[in-house]
């Protein structure tokens, strides 16, 4: 792993953050996307005095397949050395049941965890096939495989980033390319802030248990890349050892003292 070069989207907080800081400290050299610039600067930084890795960021919104092409093939020597891309970009936006939800919610979720993740993949794969080597990591969730009470595009698009990568493996049989979907249950990030749009909420989300830290999910996705060249990880699903399932009402929470 160390001297290779990954390319990890959504980077500029959260998972993507914890897995560019993992990576780095493996001596991986990165290719880092995200739409907040100077959040990537700061990582940029950060990372390159500690570990003295390459680093250059990418600034596009992996929605617009345009701004993912243009990008790409501004680094194209770069682009054409990664053995590692991992698709974190992906967000859920609300909580409301279909009959009521935002359209415009659904958009964002379906263009960014499905489209996106599509995108990157067919950009980037060329270039590992023509190399005879390389790893995908997608970041799909629990609600890949089970549903809550309103989540139900968010899971549908995590249950499609299942499906895609199930397909992929398939798809590059006999290529040397391995492929892993790691299913977070509750992390503890911007990703509940970015849902509801409301603080208080967010952390309410989090109280009363432990939840799983970035840094847990950066770890898993590092044990998958380290294992050796014959062994494909194909599915992770990891929990907090306080929730089974998906939704809050799969969460056992410590009451408060009265």
């Amino acid at each position: 792993m160390k001297g290779s070069w990954a390319l990890i989207t959504g980077a500029s907080s959260g998972l993507g953050w914890a897995i560019a800081t993992e990576l780095a400290g493996r001596g991986v050299n990165l290719l880092l996307n995200a739409r907040r610039e100077e959040r990537l600067a700061q990582l940029k930084n950060e990372l390159t005095t500690r570990h003295g890795v390459q680093i250059e960021t990418l600034v596009f919104d992996v929605r617009n397949l345009q701004e993912c092409e243009a990008a790409l093939k501004a680094k194209a020597a770069l682009v054409s050395k990664v053995s590692i891309l991992v698709n974190n970009a992906g967000l859920a936006k609300g909580t409301d049941p279909i009959p009521s939800a935002s359209i415009a919610d659904w958009d964002q979720m379906i263009d960014t965890n499905i489209k996106g993740l599509l995108y990157m993949t067919r950009l980037v794969i060329p270039h590992m096939i023509e190399r005879n080597e390389g790893h995908v990591v997608n970041i799909g969730s629990v609600g890949g495989r089970w549903v809550a009470a309103g989540g139900a595009v968010y899971c549908g698009t995590k249950f499609a980033v299942r499906a895609i990568t199930e397909g992929l493996r398939i798809d590059l049989l006999g290529k040397n390319i391995r492929v892993t979907n790691i299913e977070p249950g509750a992390v503890e990030t911007e990703f509940s802030l970015v849902r509801t749009g409301d603080k208080k909420k967010a952390r309410a989300v989090y109280e009363g248990f432990t939840p799983l830290e970035a840094k847990d999910i950066a770890a898993a996705v590092a044990w998958c890349l380290d294992r050796p060249p014959h062994v494909n990880v194909q599915e992770l699903v990891i929990y907090p050892t306080a929730q089974v399932g998906v939704g809050p009402a799969n969460i056992y929470r410590e009451k408060k003292d009265s």
